[in-house]
C-alpha cells in the first residue's frame, strides 16, 4: 500500500520532523498535540495541517505516528488504535519498546520505532526534515504483526532516509540500556562526583580539562524525558550498571596489584572497540585527523573558517565546538580524512593566524 497521509500525534521536534520530512516525499501530514502551542509552532513551520482534536486527526489516515512521553506512550498508543481504521499502520518513536509492545500485543496494527538521532534540543521550532539522514531506525513488530504492514513501515522509514533495523522489543531496551541509557547514567555520575568534591580546596570543576567536559556533554539531560526512561527500562539499565560494576572491579583489582599489563591489555582492547565503533560511522577511522583549533570569541570566526575550507574543496567529516570564555575563547574541534587533508587544512587556517595542533583521531 502506497501511503497518502500520515498522522502525527505529539508535534515536538521528533514527530514535526518526520511531518517535515514525509511531506517532502509527496505525502500529506496531519497533526494533534496535547499542547496547543507546540501544534501551533509545528503548523507554522508547515510540518502539520493540524487537527481539533484527536479522534480527528487520527481519522482516515494510513498510518499514525506516535511520538509521546516514554510514560505516556502504551496508553496513548492504545487510544489511537481505538480510534484509528482498521487498515491503518500505527508506529512510536519512543526510546523504549517493551512496555508499549506489551501494552499492543493483541494488535497486529502496531509495530514500535526508534529513530537513534542523538538529539539534544526540543521543539518543533527545531524540526528538520534532514534530520534522519542516515540515522538507524529500530522496528519492534508484535507476534502478530503480519510482513505487509512490516514492509509498509520499513519503506516509510526508508523514505525519511533512515536505515531501518528489526529486533525484538527485549533487545532493544537491552541494547539502548548499554549504548545510550548508561552513558547518561554515567554522565551524571561523574559531573556530581566532581561536583561534590574538592582537593585541598580547589574544586575540578574549575580545572576541568577536555576529558571530564567529553565524557560529560550529555549530563544533566531534560528530567521530564529521562526519569521515564530510566524508569521503564529499569531492569535492562540495573543490568548494564552490574556489568559496569564488574568492570570497575576488575579495574580496581589491576591497580592495586600494580598489574601493568593486565591495565594495558585493558586499554588496547578499549581501542580495538573503538576502531569498530568508528568504522560504522567512517568506514575507515584510521585516516581520521583531528585538528584542534584556537578560536578568539568574536562575531564570524566560525562561518570565516568553514567558508575556508570550503573553498579548497577539504571536507569535514565531523567537529565540535567548545567554548571556554569571553576573555579565552573556545576550541574548535575539526576532523577530517588523511593525512594530506589534514596538512592543507592546517596550513590555511595556520595563514589565517590561527593556531592549530593536528593529532590522528586513532593512537595506531
Amino acid at each position: 500500500m502506497a501511503l497518502r497521509n500520515i498522522t502525527v500525534v505529539g508535534t515536538g521536534l521528533i514527530g514535526a520532523s518526520v511531518a517535515l520530512a514525509a511531506r517532502r516525499s509527496g505525502v500529506g501530514a496531519r497533526g494533534w498535540d496535547p499542547d496547543p502551542d507546540v501544534l501551533r509552532v509545528a503548523h507554522e513551520r508547515e510540518a502539520v495541517d493540524p487537527a481539533a482534536t484527536l479522534a480527528e486527526a487520527v481519522a482516515g489516515a494510513d498510518l499514525v505516528l506516535v511520538a509521546a512521553p516514554v510514560a505516556e506512550l502504551p496508553h496513548v498508543v492504545c487510544e489511537v488504535l481505538d480510534l484509528a481504521d482498521p487498515d491503518c499502520v500505527v508506529t512510536d518513536v519512543g526510546s523504549t519498546k517493551s512496555a508499549v509492545c506489551a501494552a499492543a500485543r493483541d494488535d497486529a496494527r502496531f509495530i514500535g520505532g526508534h529513530p537513534i538521532c542523538g538529539v539534544e534540543t526540543r521543539g518543533p521550532d527545531r524540526a528538520n526534515a534532514e534530520l534522519f539522514e542516515g540515522a538507524t531506525w529500530f522496528l519492534t513488530p508484535t507476534p502478530g504483526t503480519g510482513p505487509e504492514l512490516l514492509r509498509i513501515v520499513h519503506g516509510f522509514v526508508t523514505a525519511l532516509g533512515a536505515r531501518p533495523v528489526v529486533i525484538d522489543a527485549g533487545a532493544h531496551d537491552r541494547l539502548v540500556a548499554v549504548t545510550s541509557h548508561l552513558p547518561h547514567a554515567l554522565a551524571n555520575v561523574l559531573l556530581n562526583q566532581a561536583g561534590a568534591t574538592r582537593v585541598d580546596g580547589h574544586d575540578p570543576l574549575q580545572a576541568a580539562g577536555g576529558s571530564l567536559r567529553d565524557m560529560t556533554r550529555i549530563a544533566g539531560a531534560n528530567p521530564r524525558i529521562w526519569v521515564d526512561i530510566f524508569l521503564d527500562n529499569r531492569e535492562a539499565v540495573v543490568a548494564a550498571l552490574a556489568e559496569y560494576r564488574s568492570r570497575i572491579e576488575q579495574l580496581e583489582a589491576a591497580l592495586t596489584a600494580q598489574d601493568g599489563g593486565q591495565i594495558a591489555r585493558w586499554i588496547a582492547e578499549a581501542a580495538v572497540n573503538r576502531r569498530r565503533m568508528l568504522t560504522t560511522a567512517y568506514g575507515d577511522p584510521g585516516a581520521l585527523q583531528r585538528l584542534r583549533v584556537h578560536l578568539p570569541d568574536r562575531p564570524g570566526v566560525l562561518a570565516g573558517i568553514f567558508q575556508a575550507l570550503g573553498a579548497e574543496r577539504i571536507n569535514v567529516e565531523d567537529f565540535e565546538l567548545e567554548h571556554l570564555s569571553t576573555d579565552r575563547g573556545g576550541t574548535l574541534t575539526v576532523i577530517v580524512a588523511g593525512e594530506d587533508e589534514a596538512t592543507r587544512a592546517c596550513t590555511l587556517l595556520e595563514e589565517q593566524g590561527y593556531g592549530v595542533v593536528v593529532a590522528p583521531v586513532i593512537d595506531e
